[in-house]
C-alpha cells in the first residue's frame, strides 16, 4: 500500500512538473459557462471538451462550470452578465449579437452559403475575424465560432415545400431584423420571442412553427407539438465563444493563451459532432412521427430571389467597409 501512494505519489509530483510554470503559479479560477442549450446538443459536447482541454493545459487551475439549457437565463440576460463580470462565458447564436455589433446581422443573410465548408471559411477568415475585433469595446472577448447548423422551418400546419407555403404562417423568429424582414418576405407572420419561451408558445398554438437547426429541433422535442420539417436551409448559424472582458482582463498571457489553445482545439470537435448530430436528427425527427421533406433547387432558387431584395436594403444600413469585406469574402469561398 505505501508503494503504492508513493508511486502515486511520484507521479503527481511529475504532472505537476512537467506543466509551465505559469500553469502551476496560477490561481484556481471558476468559469460558469452558460448557455441555452439541453446537455445532450453539440453546444454542450462542445463546452465539455472546452472544459477538458482547459483544465490539462491549466494542471486542473481553470475549472469550467457549465449552465447548459438557460439556467442563467436567456441570451440577451447572459450577454449582459457576461459584459457586468458576474458570468465568464457564454456560447449564443451570433445573432444575439446583431443588438450591439450590427454587422453580426450580415451572417443571418438568407442563402448566403450552401455548404459547411464555405461556412467555416467565412467565418474563420478576414470577415468573421473583423466581427469579433469590434466586441471587445462592448464588454466582450470572442475565442471563435462553433457550429450550430442550417436553419429549416417547422410548423404544425402543413409542408413547406415553396416560398407560397409560408404564406400566413405565424412562426417565431430570432429578435432580429434580418430574421423578422426575410420572413416578411415570405408573407409568413414572424412572432420575435425568446428561446426559452418557444416549446410553450408551440404546445399552446400561439405560434404555429419556428425555424432552427435539426439538432436544435430534436433535443428540446418540438416534435411533441410540431408535425410538420421541411429541410429550407435558408440560413448557415454559428454559435460563438464569448467570454467577459472583465474576466478576461484579469488573466495572465499565459492563461489567456490557454484559453485561445483550448478554444481552437475545442471547435474542430464541436463543429464535427454538431454536423453529424444534425444528420442523425432527421431520422430520429421521422422516428418521432415528424413529416419531414426537402425543397427542390428550383423552389430554393425561388426563394432565395424573394429573399435578395431584404438582403440589399438592409446592406445599405451597415458599414460599407464591413459590407465590402463580406461580399469579397463570399466570392472568395464560393469559388
Amino acid at each position: 500500500m505505501n508503494t503504492f501512494i508513493r508511486s502515486t505519489a511520484g507521479l503527481a509530483l511529475a504532472l505537476v512538473l512537467a506543466l509551465p510554470a505559469s500553469a502551476q503559479d496560477a490561481p484556481e479560477r471558476i468559469i460558469k459557462f452558460g448557455h441555452l442549450n439541453n446537455a445532450d446538443h453539440p453546444v454542450s459536447f462542445g463546452v465539455k471538451r472546452f472544459a477538458e482541454l482547459l483544465a490539462a493545459k491549466s494542471g486542473g487551475k481553470l475549472k469550467v462550470q457549465e449552465f447548459p439549457a438557460s439556467t442563467l437565463g436567456n441570451e440577451m440576460q447572459q450577454q449582459s452578465a457576461l459584459q457586468g463580470g458576474v458570468q465568464e462565458m457564454s456560447a449564443p447564436a451570433t445573432t444575439s449579437l446583431a443588438g450591439i455589433v450590427k454587422e453580426f446581422g450580415l451572417i443571418d443573410f438568407p442563402f448566403a452559403v450552401a455548404n459547411f465548408a464555405q461556412a467555416d471559411a467565412l467565418l474563420d477568415g478576414p470577415f468573421g475575424q473583423a466581427l469579433l475585433a469590434k466586441l471587445p469595446e462592448k464588454g466582450l472577448v470572442a475565442l471563435g465560432y462553433w457550429d450550430l447548423g442550417f436553419r429549416n422551418v417547422t410548423n404544425s400546419k402543413r409542408p413547406v415545400t415553396k416560398p407560397e407555403d409560408l404564406d400566413g404562417l405565424k412562426l417565431r423568429v430570432i429578435p432580429n431584423p434580418v430574421f423578422l424582414d426575410t420572413f416578411k418576405a415570405f408573407k409568413a407572420n414572424p412572432v420575435p420571442m425568446p428561446f426559452a419561451e418557444l416549446y410553450g408558445a408551440l404546445e399552446a398554438k400561439a405560434v404555429d412553427g419556428q425555424e432552427n437547426p435539426f439538432a436544435v429541433i430534436l433535443s428540446n422535442k418540438f416534435f411533441e407539438v410540431q408535425k410538420y420539417v421541411s429541410a429550407t436551409n435558408h440560413v448557415y448559424a454559428a454559435n460563438i465563444m464569448l467570454v467577459s472582458k472583465r474576466f478576461w482582463d484579469r488573466l495572465s498571457p499565459a492563461e489567456q493563451k490557454m484559453m485561445h489553445d483550448a478554444a481552437n482545439e475545442s471547435r474542430g470537435y464541436q463543429r464535427q459532432v454538431s454536423r453529424a448530430a444534425a444528420q442523425k436528427a432527421v431520422g430520429e425527427l421521422q422516428a418521432k412521427g415528424m413529416q419531414y421533406n426537402e425543397l427542390s433547387p428550383a423552389e430554393q432558387a425561388r426563394m432565395r430571389q424573394v429573399a435578395m431584395p431584404v438582403t440589399a436594403r438592409l446592406a445599405a444600413t451597415y458599414d460599407p467597409a464591413m459590407v465590402k469585406l463580406y461580399n469579397d469574402e463570399l466570392a472568395r469561398v464560393r469559388k
